[in-house]
């Protein structure tokens, strides 16, 4: 199983992250360890050396079949589910490693770093781009995005990682978070929504 994950896909973020508005002129990839993956509602358990931990809220779409070059207009065929993820981060580490021009591996791809809650199926859902997703910490909001408002919408994001990677079942790709990304500490509780269905709900020790 591979996890990739897409970096400055909202532009609001984008802004909270470097300061300015902009989309890259590419999709920003990245992979995660699967080691990093967390599910079943198990608690995340903070790192002791890496600093400050940052949630990213975000959807996450599973493959379902095999693939290799896919042309954007078949991708819809090539996910079948969806849920909300945490993207946990090291922060200070990611912006030592981004002002020294090195990969994020280090910093996403820690064991835990890949949250994800139950799977949805796509058939009970409306269009892709056009969900509403939020985070909860401690029963306050604190992240709200749209599928709507990604730079790099789904299918384009399927069809420009199967450039590269062969993708197979049980492959995850985390789409990218909203603004409103921030710190956690031990015993926050975190609840993820996709419109009005709670599909992620576990604890920080």
């Amino acid at each position: 199983m591979k996890i990739f994950a897409v970096g400055m896909n909202y532009i609001l973020h984008n802004k909270e992250l470097d300061g300015a508005l902009y989309k890259p002129e590419e999709p920003v990839i990245f992979t995660k360890a699967d080691s990093s993956l967390l599910k079943d509602g198990k608690p995340f358990f903070m790192p002791d050396d890496l600093g400050r931990i940052d949630y990213e809220a975000e959807l996450v779409v599973r493959i379902c079949r095999l693939g290799k070059s896919i042309p954007q207009r078949f991708a819809h065929r090539y996910y079948d589910a969806v849920t909300v993820g945490i993207d946990f981060t090291a922060r200070e580490l990611q912006r030592k490693l981004r002002s020294e021009g090195k990969p994020w591996e280090l910093c996403k791809g820690f064991d835990g770093a890949a949250v994800t809650g139950q799977w949805v199926d796509m058939a009970k859902l409306r269009d892709i781009q056009a969900l509403h997703f939020r985070l909860d910490r401690n029963g306050q909001t604190v992240q709200e995005g749209c599928s709507a408002d990604m730079l790099f919408k789904v299918d384009e994001l399927i069809a420009y990682v199967s450039r590269w990677f062969t993708l197979k079942t049980g492959d995850l790709l985390y789409t990218g978070t909203p603004a409103g990304v921030g710190p956690v500490a031990i015993d926050d509780h975190l609840e993820g929504w996709i419109e009005d269905r709670k599909v992620l709900d576990f604890k920080v020790k």
